[in-house]
Formats: structure tokens, C-alpha cells, sequence
């Protein structure tokens, strides 16, 4: 029965990590306004959502008032490394609809109006 319950618990620990969505982790954006920022990018129900973990500027790094704030919100796979949903842009406060376009440790990102015909684009890169 031992054997069992060491086996079951094995499998339910290798299950979720082979269960992790490709874009987790920790990704550095482009500069914007003179600062970049790190992203912190989670599973969040059945899509991903990334939270600013720490903000740089040309000084170094600094203590935004963004940190903790979310900026990739509930973008959802769509396949081929491919997400829809919500982004966030700090340097103006506005939500556009999100689109990301993953390939390995580059992350492709555009915050979109008039249905998604307009786009601003940055790629990040995967830190961890």
C-alpha cells in the first residue's frame, strides 16, 4: 500500500508540471518610456496573467508604483503559441485587447484597437 500512495503522490507532482503553460515564467519587456520591466507570468483559471515584478530604468532598478500590478490579463491559448485576451499599458492606464504569439524564449505582444486592425507591438524575453 506504501508503494502505492509513493507512486500516486510521484505521478500527481511530475502531472502538474508537465501541465505548465509555455508562457509561465519570467519574461524582460522592451523599454517603453524609458523603463522596462520583469513580468511574471502565471496560469490564472484556464489562461495566463502576468504581474510586474520589478521595474528599471536607466538609473537602475527602481520601486514603480506598478509592481504588483497585473498587465497581462486572462489571455487564453488559442493554439500554435498563440493568446488572446487583455493588456495593460502603465504609461497611459489604458486596456487593449492583447494577442501574444509565443516562440520558445521570445514572447511577442500587441495591444490592439479597432477590433484588433491597429496593434503596438514589443517582444520580450524569456529570463527564467
Amino acid at each position: 500500500m506504501k508503494t502505492l500512495t509513493y507512486a500516486a503522490a510521484f505521478a500527481l507532482a511530475f502531472t502538474g508540471q508537465a501541465m505548465a503553460d509555455p508562457a509561465e515564467g519570467i519574461w524582460k519587456t522592451q523599454v517603453d518610456d524609458g523603463a522596462y520591466a520583469h513580468v511574471t507570468i502565471k496560469t490564472c483559471g484556464a489562461a495566463v496573467c502576468g504581474t510586474i515584478s520589478r521595474t528599471f530604468n536607466a538609473s537602475g532598478e527602481y520601486k514603480s508604483p506598478n509592481i504588483g500590478k497585473q498587465i497581462v490579463r486572462s489571455m487564453t491559448p488559442v493554439g500554435n503559441g498563440k493568446y488572446e485576451g487583455k493588456v495593460w499599458r502603465p504609461s497611459n492606464n489604458k486596456v487593449y485587447i492583447g494577442k501574444i504569439d509565443l516562440g520558445g524564449d521570445s514572447l511577442k505582444l500587441a495591444g490592439c484597437i479597432a477590433g484588433g486592425l491597429l496593434c503596438s507591438k514589443q517582444t520580450w524575453t524569456r529570463l527564467k
